[in-house]
């Protein structure tokens, strides 16, 4: 008797429902979304069934039916992967929309031969001094060539591998042990929030203990004043360094950093241009 009743009561208002705006739509989008749910669960005995392409273009095209609460009661749970690949591909098709030239020209020149990436390599193994500009004017003039400095920059990247330092002076550990808690580091990174709105991130960094001292955020373009706020963030529980560690962002030429640094009496340490091995 009691099933009865409560067969009659949700038989009451699914007929209730039905004269409603959307509300047999509604019902029957319900309906499919519950038999693909058994239909995945059967499927598989896992703990998290596997769920293919043509699964959630079904549960989500039916559940653009579905009431808000109707769809918290029959959601399916979504690995963070997957959301995060979904992310990710859009995040690198806004970039490319943004940054992409509209009009569609002749294919690029190729890259250096394999000869001429010999001849880097090797002149930066015999002259690890050297940087990428002095390079490049070297091997334009030893071989008649026409390179700049991003391409023995590109080169460097992929094919160099530095060898063990075999100096007479201190090595960088140290140097930088003889400055703990002294010497902190410093860079600025991009990222994408959900919406694909952008965020700049400082983060300090301990150059002994490499350990995160703290991060500093700000939503949209960065000034000299939004970067000051953020290393003072950053800094605020953990004690202002001696010597603070940057690269050649134009970023950190503002006048506002530059006074910040002398109010708080931290001496800035550039690294060296076109050389992001010396960046600790």
């Amino acid at each position: 008797m009691k099933n009865l009743l409560l067969l009659l009561a949700h038989l009451l208002t699914t007929l209730a429902k039905l004269p409603g705006p959307g509300g047999a739509k509604a019902i029957v989008a319900d309906s499919l979304v519950m038999k693909q749910q058994l239909l995945i669960i059967n499927r598989s005995r896992q703990r998290a069934p596997n769920l293919t392409s043509m699964d959630r273009i079904l549960l989500g095209f039916w559940s653009l039916f579905l009431n808000p609460h109707h769809i918290q009661r029959a959601a399916v749970i979504l690995r963070p992967a997957t959301l995060l690949k979904f992310h990710n591909t859009l995040k690198k098709r806004k970039y490319r929309l943004l940054y992409t030239a509209r009009t569609t020209g002749k294919p690029g020149p190729k890259g250096p031969s394999q000869e001429l990436i010999n001849a880097i390599v090797e002149l930066k193994r015999r002259n690890t001094r050297f940087g990428c500009p002095r390079i490049a004017q070297q091997i334009n003039k030893a071989f008649g060539t026409d390179i700049d400095k991003d391409v023995v920059r590109r080169v460097l990247e992929k094919h160099y591998r530095p060898g063990p330092y075999s100096g007479h002076g201190p090595s960088w550990l140290t140097f930088i042990g003889h400055q703990k808690d002294s010497l902190r580091s410093i860079d600025l990174f991009r990222c994408e929030s959900i919406l694909l709105n952008t965020h700049w991130v400082l983060v300090v960094m301990d150059q002994f203990a490499r350990r995160i001292i703290g991060f500093g955020v700000h939503a949209g373009d960065v000034d000299g004043v939004a970067l000051c706020r953020m290393f003072n963030k950053a800094i605020s529980t953990n004690g202002v360094p001696k010597h603070l560690s940057s690269d050649n962002d134009p970023l950190f030429l503002y006048h506002q950093w530059q006074a910040n640094l002398r109010i708080l009496g931290i001496d800035e340490i550039k690294t060296v241009p076109y050389i992001p091995l010396s960046h600790p």
